[in-house]
């Protein structure tokens, strides 16, 4: 049976993948519905306030629903918000048994619809394939968990480990071919994250670029439906300005300052004050009001200063390095800004995740070692 049960939520776990770019703050879920060995209803969840993932799939079934049983990547929903009750919808449907990858984080469910579920008399599988389901939405669950989005460090470096010449100039160190993998990063990132002093060197809007993303992607992410993540630019100098072209580009802005400037900032702009340390902002307190505003997973594209601090506080879930074939000489800007240490146990310390060829380039991804 665990065999069979594997197959089906491999299935449900791919269509999930579907979603990646349009669920925020919602999780992705997959969901497939099989009868005497037969798939006779699936789906996924394709965006918030609409169906999730069972919806579409009992829809696709109808009354052969009867008697079936029903692969979800996640724990059904037991209440009704934007849309109805997953939990509902299945027993009205007379499910036989329920096989579930793994429970839903939300305190609002978390075991509760699992609970409904049985006390129904429906049989319950669960933790099928739960690991895998739960990369998935590694964002919607550490958010859910701790309230703080799932946070990744991108940076492109040369084979010496430097991000610039020393007079900033940076276009390109990686090629073409990583730069469209960025697009792909923002694309599925609830929001972006840098600074004031990256975004004015670079004349950068951080925009997604549909056009920049590959024709695979293009095939399940029309164009009309091209989600901007929240762009969050910290400006404690006040660097930033109305007529800057980030600011008059599409898509809803955070302006991070220590204090308000009322200038005449255009609607999709927000200021947020937070706190500084010691010359910076609160970063800890920054990411807590993210959490609360549903941001789930949160790019950062920035310089070495800002990456020298979230990597020597510990603030990042996954480094994302972009490493070109290049050699930019001693008198280059660094990855990072750190401070020195005495003693090689006490330098931050990574695994490898991920490695792989990308055009000319090499993609890693690494976890710091807390």
């Amino acid at each position: 049976m665990y065999l069979i049960d594997k197959f089906y939520m491999m299935h449900a776990i791919k269509l999930a993948k579907l979603g990646v770019f349009t669920t925020t703050p919602n999780p992705n879920v997959g969901c497939v519905i099989v009868k005497n060995k037969n798939i006779i209803g699936q789906g996924y969840h394709f965006k918030a306030g609409e169906f999730h993932a069972e919806i579409n799939a009992l829809k696709m079934a109808g009354n052969n629903a009867e008697g079936s049983t029903v692969y979800i990547t996640l724990e059904p929903c037991n209440y009704s918000n934007l849309t109805p009750s997953c939990c509902c919808a299945l027993v009205k449907a007379k499910i036989k048994r329920i096989v579930v990858a793994t429970k839903d984080p939300n305190p609002k469910v978390n075991g509760k619809g699992l609970k409904f579920l049985y006390n129904k008399g429906i049989q319950i599988t669960k933790n099928i394939l739960s690991k895998e389901a739960k990369n998935l939405n590694l964002g919607f669950f550490k958010r859910m968990y701790t309230g703080i989005p799932w946070i990744q460090l991108k940076l492109a470096i040369s084979l010496d480990g430097k991000i610039a010449l020393l007079n900033g100039d940076s276009k390109w160190i990686s090629s073409k071919t990583s730069r469209k993998d960025v697009h792909k990063l923002r694309a599925k990132s609830s929001a972006i994250l840098s600074t004031s002093k990256t975004i004015v060197k670079d004349n950068s809007t951080l925009l997604v670029k549909w056009n920049k993303l590959s024709y695979n992607i293009k095939k399940i992410y029309p164009k009309k439906l091209l989600r901007q993540p929240v762009r969050i630019i910290l400006d404690r100098l006040n660097k930033i300005k109305p007529n800057d072209k980030i600011i008059l580009s599409v898509g809803k802005i955070l302006l991070i300052k220590s204090k308000y400037t009322f200038n005449n900032w255009p609607n999709n702009v927000e200021q947020i004050i937070v706190p500084e340390i010691n010359g910076y902002f609160n970063l800890k307190y920054l990411f807590k009001i993210l959490g609360s505003r549903e941001i789930n997973s949160l790019l950062i594209e920035a310089g070495s200063t800002l990456s020298g601090f979230l990597i020597t506080y510990n603030l990042i879930d996954e480094l994302i390095i972009y490493l070109s074939p290049k050699l930019l000489g001693n008198v280059a800007l660094n990855l990072c800004n750190i401070n020195s240490f005495m003693n090689i146990i006490n330098v931050p310390h990574f695994y490898f995740k991920y490695i792989k060829r990308i055009g000319p380039d090499l993609k890693l991804i690494l976890k710091p070692i807390k």
